[in-house]
């Protein structure tokens, strides 16, 4: 697995910091393109959710964790749709 200091999931854009942030393959392994939130055992957490509801639920989270809400919007909106997993 490679890793960087830039490293941020590829499905909700948080950073990947430390080894415990890293999904999981379903053997257990590391994937080094997804966070533990939205990558487990090898299937995404949320496998259902669309870019859109993606993009409400970081929304809500940054908002919770203190974010003003314009910023949080601009952030998940500027950010979601570049990443893998939104790629059409």
């Amino acid at each position: 697995m490679k890793k960087t200091d830039q490293s941020i999931c590829q499905s909700c854009g948080m950073p990947l910091h430390k080894i415990a942030d890293f999904g999981t393959y379903e053997d257990g392994s590391l994937h080094a393109d997804y966070c533990h939130f939205c990558y487990k055992d090898g299937r995404f957490t949320d496998s259902d959710i669309t870019m859109e509801e993606k993009i409400a639920k970081n929304i809500a989270m940054a908002v919770n964790m203190g974010m003003p809400e314009k910023d949080a919007v601009q952030l998940a909106n500027s950010i979601i749709p570049k990443l893998k997993r939104w790629r059409s």
